[in-house]
């Protein structure tokens, strides 16, 4: 029974998106690792911005500064 779980920050991931998401994942374990398709599990994960973080900040925080730096002419 495989299990993919994927992660992503809330931010505008659509009903359509996440439905293509599972779809593709399942797809890939089929083709590649012969798994059944009616015993693989996806599971998304939203996870808020400011609950993610890399690089010693939030992911709310690089952003801003990344926004800030695109705007400087």
């Amino acid at each position: 029974m495989p299990y993919v779980n994927i992660k992503v920050t809330r931010e505008g991931v659509t009903r359509d998106q996440k439905e293509e998401l599972i779809a593709a994942a399942t797809s890939m374990l089929e083709s590649i690792l012969n798994k059944d398709p009616l015993t693989t599990h996806v599971v998304i994960d939203e996870i808020d911005p400011d609950n993610w973080g890399f690089g010693g900040e939030t992911t709310t925080k690089y952003r801003a500064r990344q926004g800030k730096m695109r705007a400087k002419p």
